[in-house]
């Protein structure tokens, strides 16, 4: 029920604005049931020189789009609490979403941009008005009649017009000589508009209804003079024990298993409910293919078919990790994003980032050191890669009780990051795409199954938590990428969930091609057995496809890094594995492991 509700709450809105759904994850955890975990984000372009704001003493406080009601209210707040059978009758906390307003108040906010119409703009998010009207006139000062907000119903009071967060409503100021030209565009565009207040230039927010003053704070209190709130943030460092697993004569079964597991498995029937082709940008997409269904790991559009540039959209999010350590969570989610975008075609020196934090609470002091941790990581890496952060958000509180029992959500972070490629025509999929090609390992690999997919699958709970490894992950994302530039690499794939084993079963998979495939080639950190090789999820790691004609010029580009050249694509639909004594540990065909891997979702496909 919850998966079904979220598929289609993201499909009906974009989609009916014509925005096209390219990438996504879903990721399943027992913890995430009472308080399931929900991220959307958007990518759009703009001319840059209509990048700024700048309120003006005098200009018009206008609220436009829809009608504002009590669906909303508390909404911010509602998302930083704590759940139980209290909080199931708050509905008002839930905006009520229409998608074809939203879209006639883009249409007419583009023409109102394009026209040099308003000075300063801000959508309305968490605490609505009261939030976008108070941040755009942070450094001047306002004067707002409340009972100027167009309402849906009559019965709000002064506050509650004040925080909803009705949904499609966006606030702008404006010189009162464009109102006419605005009023104008909006009556054509068929959307509501209303001058509710004017900014003034004496760093005070004066809020009036029906000819009474009902508030009145300098912005220098709001902003610069507000009390700091001081919280205790302790972190218990977990001792980490390596668990050496039993060798195992045959790892074919557990390959198999892990294909099926949710978190792996295929997830086609939720991707082929959105649009990815709305607008014709297109380039590569999140999933491919009818009869050989392929998974890319990153998404690749062209928002302007007039030029060759494209946007490679990428995310990383492991929130196991943080069972052992916060901060590798992070630094690993980090790595991951930027991995995604590398095996498409991206680069470091294009790339950006957003992050999400969806945590615990914050008074509770080990809550609150991890999010301290995941945090600093997120400085440490930033900094490492050159990969800038220039947005994010977080939501606290997602806890719940359940029969008197306190359930947190392990503490999660998503990273979305996107890289400008100059030419969309070099970018790459991670399927094979003919036999007898070589297949590389860029990376090295270590016994990193903490928290693995492999682990939990065999229920262990402990264990080493992936690390990047900074002597080497920035020289590997920068040389592959420049390999790929220049048109080495047929093909390419990260290794993340599942590690080795299941990254090469998905190239095979995509492609219907087999591959033979060396585990003594595998370039190692230490002594491992063949279990951790093949399910290590150890970070900065690729499947790279190469022609043969191709292998002296790739090999001398990545010299000096982790490289093994660990086997080949075959025609035989089979992937084989073979140990460091050349014995065959895996030989499964790749009809059945695709079986396997579409199996989980059967009953929505």
């Amino acid at each position: 029920r919850i998966i079904r509700g979220v598929v289609r709450g993201v499909r009906d809105y974009g989609n009916r604005m014509g925005i096209p759904t390219v990438a996504g994850a879903v990721l399943f955890d027992k913890r995430f049931l009472g308080n399931p975990l929900v991220y959307c984000g958007t990518l759009g372009i703009m001319p840059r020189e209509k990048s700024f704001k700048k309120a003006e003493a005098g200009d018009l406080i206008i609220l436009c789009g829809a009608k504002t009601g009590r669906d909303g209210i508390h909404g911010a707040t509602f998302s930083s609490r704590e759940l139980d059978e209290h909080t199931v009758g708050l509905t008002s906390a839930v905006q009520i979403g229409n998608a074809i307003e939203e879209k006639k108040l883009t249409e007419a906010i583009i023409r109102a941009r394009d026209e040099n119409l308003f000075t300063a703009i801000t959508d309305c998010g968490a605490g609505g008005i009261s939030s976008a009207i108070t941040e755009l006139a942070s450094e001047r000062g306002a004067v707002v009649d409340l009972e100027k907000v167009p309402l849906k119903y009559k019965g709000l009071s002064y506050t509650e017009i004040w925080i909803s967060e009705s949904q499609e409503r966006m606030v702008f100021f404006a010189g009162e000589n464009n109102l006419d030209k605005l009023k104008k565009i909006f009556e054509e565009e068929g959307v509501d508009l209303t001058v509710v207040g004017r900014v003034e230039d004496d760093r005070k927010l004066i809020l009036n209804y029906k000819n009474h003053c009902v508030c009145e704070l300098d912005m220098d209190f709001i902003f610069e003079n507000l009390p700091r709130e001081e919280r205790e943030a302790c972190w218990v460092v977990r001792e980490e024990k390596l668990n050496r697993l039993r060798e195992k004569d045959n790892y074919g079964r557990d390959l198999t298993a892990l294909l099926k597991r949710p978190n792996i498995a295929c997830k086609d029937w939720i991707l082929r409910e959105y649009d990815h082709e709305v607008q014709g940008g297109s380039v590569v997409k999140s999933i491919s293919g009818i009869e050989n269904v392929a998974v890319n790991d990153s998404a690749v559009i062209r928002p302007k078919l007039s030029s060759d540039k494209c946007v490679a959209v990428g995310m990383g999010i492991n929130p196991f990790y943080s069972d052992i350590d916060p901060y590798w969570m992070s630094a690993l989610a980090i790595d991951e994003a930027l991995r995604n975008l590398v095996c498409v075609g991206g680069d470091l020196k294009n790339t950006y980032m957003l992050d999400n934090f969806s945590w615990g609470s914050p008074l509770e002091p080990r809550t609150l050191g991890g999010l301290v941790r995941a945090a600093k990581a997120c400085y440490d890496f930033a900094v490492y890669f050159g990969v800038p952060f220039i947005s994010g958000k977080d939501s606290l509180y997602n806890e719940y009780m359940v029969g008197g029992k306190h359930i947190s959500v392990p503490g999660t972070l998503l990273i979305s990051a996107f890289s400008v490629i100059d030419d969309w025509q070099k970018t790459l999929t991670a399927s094979f795409k003919q036999p007898a090609n070589l297949i590389y390992l860029v990376g090295s690999t270590a016994a990193h199954l903490g928290a693995s997919e492999y682990f939990r699958y065999l229920g262990f709970e402990e264990g080493m938590v992936p690390r990047v490894d900074k002597s080497s992950a920035k020289s590997i994302f920068i040389e592959l990428s420049r390999t790929i530039n220049r048109g080495l690499v047929e093909s390419c794939h990260d290794l993340s969930e599942g590690g080795l084993g299941v990254s090469l079963a998905e190239m095979c998979i995509g492609s219907g091609l087999g591959a033979s495939v060396f585990l003594s080639e595998v370039p190692l950190t230490e002594d491992m057995l063949e279990g951790e090789i093949l399910f290590s999820e150890s970070p900065t790691r690729f499947l790279v496809e190469v022609e043969k004609k191709n292998k002296e010029e790739f090999e001398k580009a990545m010299h000096g890094l982790p490289l093994g050249l660990i086997g080949c694509v075959a025609e035989e639909e089979n992937v084989s594995i073979f140990n460091r004594h050349n014995k065959e540990i895996v030989k499964e065909s790749v009809g059945v492991l695709k079986k396997a891997w579409l199996s989980a979702f059967s009953e929505f496909r």
